[in-house]
């Protein structure tokens, strides 16, 4: 069956969002503490894990365990907006970061409906 363009873009920005939060906590020496870095990188690599499971196949587990990487990812960014002193770049990241994950949500997230028999 032919995969939608869509869920192919979808797949691509979430594999890269799980790429840039596993990168950013090599290279990331002054942002958020080192345990929101640690939990980012390991949500990234569930997200690119769950790309894998889901490209091949539109596997609805890859979708699922896309989705909820990428929305507790961006959980972890809302307290850029509420912490005293936070630069306005970090804040800027976060929102930008908020607002792909969720574009990808929303482009992942038809793959989860029921396929016809």
């Amino acid at each position: 069956m032919k995969r939608s363009l869509s869920l192919t873009i979808g797949l691509v920005l979430s594999g890269l969002l799980g790429l840039v939060s596993v990168v950013s906590f090599a290279f990331d020496t002054d942002g958020p503490p080192l345990a929101v870095l640690v939990i980012d990188a390991v949500l990234g690599l569930g997200t690119i894990v769950g790309v894998v499971l889901a490209w091949p196949n539109r596997s609805r587990a890859g979708a699922v365990t896309v989705i909820v990487t990428l929305l507790l990812s961006a959980l972890s960014a809302v307290p850029a907006f509420f912490v005293a002193g936070a630069p306005a770049p970090a804040k800027v990241g976060a929102a930008a970061g908020i607002v792909v994950t969720l574009l990808c949500v929303a482009l992942v997230a038809p793959a989860l409906r029921a396929r016809p028999a």
